[in-house]
């Protein structure tokens, strides 16, 4: 099967170590071109051979000084690629090319004003004599490489932006890809679009044509099972497959009981009765509280979920005939994340498929070039729902992590409850989707309280709200109090057992967004 890159205008990330390289990879995709992370020690013959059309360098932690630092083959520069560094791989080029990167004790971080030198520069065409930029380095370029023109500086970096045209190649000291750089994606597509001439086509439409041809492909008259959970992965790759291959397609979603109001009836709703999909429903609530019956461990609850998950699954699965190809969400962040030879490893591949003894189904990843934000747009394209495309983060084990202790039925419904008045209000309010999560939280207490005339013995609920780019790290949203107290409220009056309500108001560090 043909893969993306060899399909479409591809820019190569090279990869220093970067906390930022996803997000470059990203701001050239918002430019509608396609991109890729590679390592930093990619061969020049590599390079080659897959002909990309632009290179960027990424930034890095390392000084190019340190015993170790990340370097590049410096073949690459005289393939006639365009290529653009930011902030070490600007420092790296100048290095290699022979020009002046001295030690400096005096660093740069955060704002800084940019003052364009060379109005008539090719990469900051059209960007104004001064503008606000993001810096984040010590060491910087004290004299570009012969051949290069220096075209913008800050008050302390003398050499902010340098490019040398004939060789087609571009520096700049700060950093284009972060939001807090003014233009910075305006000097991304002058380099994609102007200097090397890259087309716009990296779209949704194209990205859905081509998927679909991949997939038919690859899959040919074979019968293909998705394990369907009604999140925002799995979703788009079962209606992305099912436009690739119709009837061919089964989808087994099993319903552990442990999903937030009406979700399980929405997921049947959508695929069964919109798309036309050949859809299993198992119900197991049953089976997953009693394994779960006395579990406080999170742990050991994520592990039984994830566990039975695969068992009934497969159960379902081995009696279908015909099938060859088992389909999941797996997406570039997932692929970087294990198998990127620079950055340091998060985790291991959180999708790699427990296959019990006996059974094995070859794997179909369609979305495994995809960020999540272009997977979300994808699915709109394909008519999903926005309660689906637009779904928050939620735990595969569900609410059983929302609920601290052990898990029952009456505590399910008493937080789907709380839960679904939590996600209605918040959601009527931040119509800018400014929040990133929000959800109810059961914890294992009870305390003393006064309804009426009686005195109560009843469960609080813990409002968790968020503000996050990536998750990676966190604050509590400030919501507005009258919108706290209309949930407190609302929670109070129409959730039995529950008299108290509290909001959480600590940060992601040092406490994480799930409260497991």
């Amino acid at each position: 099967m043909a893969d993306y890159h060899e399909q479409q205008p591809t820019v190569l990330v090279l990869d220093f170590g970067a906390q930022y390289a996803q997000l470059i990879a990203r701001r050239v995709r918002e430019a509608r071109v396609y991109s890729e992370i590679v390592p930093h020690d990619i061969s020049a013959e590599e390079i080659e051979r897959r002909q990309p059309a632009a290179l960027i360098l990424s930034g890095g932690p390392a000084s190019v000084y340190a015993p170790g630092a990340p370097r590049l083959d410096a073949r690459i520069y005289d393939l006639g690629v365009p290529i653009l560094g930011f902030c070490y791989g600007m420092q790296l080029m100048a290095l290699d090319l022979g020009g002046d990167v001295p030690h400096t004790d005096v660093g740069e971080y955060g704002f800084a004003e940019l003052v364009v030198m060379e109005p008539e520069c090719r990469l900051l065409e059209g960007v104004p004599e001064t503008s606000q930029c993001w810096m984040s380095h010590r060491d910087s370029v004290g004299a570009p490489p012969a051949g290069f023109l220096v075209t913008a500086r800050t008050a302390i970096t003398p050499v902010a932006s340098m490019e040398d045209p004939g060789r087609k190649l571009y520096a700049t000291q700060f950093h284009p890809e972060v939001a807090h750089t003014e233009f910075g994606q305006q000097i991304i597509r002058t380099f994609l679009h102007d200097i090397a001439g890259i087309p716009a086509v990296w779209t949704m439409v194209n990205i859905i044509d081509e998927t679909v041809t991949m997939v038919r492909e690859q899959v040919g008259t074979d019968r293909v099972i998705c394990a369907l959970s009604g999140g925002v992965d799995s979703s788009v790759v079962a209606a992305l497959l099912h436009r690739a291959i119709g009837d061919q397609l089964t989808c087994v979603f099993v319903d552990h009981g442990l999903l937030r109001l009406n979700e399980a009836e929405q997921v049947v709703r959508t695929f069964r009765d919109q798309f036309h999909i050949d859809l299993v429903h198992v119900e197991a609530e049953e089976r997953y509280l009693s394994l779960l019956a006395g579990v406080t461990d999170p742990e050991q609850k994520r592990r039984i979920i994830g566990e039975e998950f695969w068992q009934v699954f497969f159960e379902e699965a081995t009696t279908l005939e015909g099938v060859k190809w088992l389909a999941q969400g797996t997406l570039y962040p997932d692929v970087i994340e294990s198998g990127n030879k620079t950055a340091a490893k998060i985790k291991s591949h959180h999708n790699l498929i427990p296959f019990p003894e006996g059974v094995h189904f070859d794997l179909i990843e369609p979305l495994k070039a995809l960020f999540k934000d272009e997977v979300r747009a994808v699915g709109s394209e394909l008519g999903l729902p926005d309660e689906i495309v637009q779904r928050q983060p939620f735990p595969g084990p569900g609410l059983a992590v929302r609920i601290i202790g052990d898990i029952t039925h009456e505590k399910l419904e008493t937080l789907r409850l709380a839960d679904a008045i939590i996600r209605e209000e918040i959601g009527a309010w931040d119509t800018q989707r400014s929040v990133w999560q929000y959800f109810g939280v059961l914890p294992d207490i009870r305390s003393v309280g006064v309804m009426g005339d009686e005195r109560t013995y009843g469960h609080p609920i813990i409002i968790r709200a968020v503000a996050s780019a990536d998750a990676m790290t966190a604050d509590w949203a400030r919501l507005p109090h009258d919108l706290l107290a209309k949930m407190s409220n609302r929670i109070i009056n129409e959730v039995e057992g529950i008299n108290r309500v509290a909001y959480d108001i600590t940060s992601k560090p040092p406490g994480t967004i799930e409260w497991e």
